[in-house]
């Protein structure tokens, strides 16, 4: 394993442990970042474009209250995710998809659904249906739409592992 391997699992090794002491999701993927919402209900639509590793546009901005319609895009040549949260919530969601590689479900720009139903413990399975969340093969478009209820700290980030901690994430900025 070369120096610069090396240094990207042990930075995920670290964050990984960190939000297993941090506790849970803030009760649950998407709590304190807003709600889901329906199309019809969307003030505005934003494209949101998925490379590998980074993000068109790299940060977003938002009034307390908007309905975003974001259409998600892969570009890339691997899975990426985008997932709206917290900074807190990203990290704990990193074990989650750190399993989701272990398991043989993430494989590059490969995700296995058959796979996806597999139980991981505590309840959770591996089928990634969070409403603030997509997570895509490369080609693939979904949609996300978010109601952002209250301002707080958040980000839209992939957390397949290594993406976050390459510089895959950005800001949601509250006007």
């Amino acid at each position: 394993m070369n120096a610069s391997k090396f240094i990207v699992a042990a930075v995920a090794m670290s964050i990984s442990v960190t939000a297993l002491g941090a506790g849970a999701h803030e009760d649950g993927h998407g709590a304190k970042s807003g709600e889901p919402a329906k199309a019809s209900e969307a003030d505005r639509t934003i494209t949101v474009e998925m490379h590998d590793n980074y993000y068109e546009p790299e940060a977003i901005e938002v009034q307390q209250g908007e309905t975003v319609r974001f259409v998600v895009e892969n570009k890339g040549n691997l899975v990426h995710e985008f997932n709206i949260g917290t900074p807190a919530m990203h990290e704990a969601h990193q074990e989650e998809m750190m399993m989701m590689v272990e398991h043989g479900v993430i494989q590059g720009g490969k995700l296995h659904h058959d796979m996806m139903e597999m139980d991981m413990g505590n309840g959770h399975s591996m089928k990634h249906d969070d409403p603030n969340s997509v997570l895509l093969e490369p080609g693939q478009s979904k949609e996300i739409v978010w109601t952002f209820s209250e301002k707080g700290n958040l980000e839209f980030a992939c957390n397949v592992p290594g993406h976050y901690q390459a510089g895959m994430y950005g800001d949601v900025n509250f006007n």
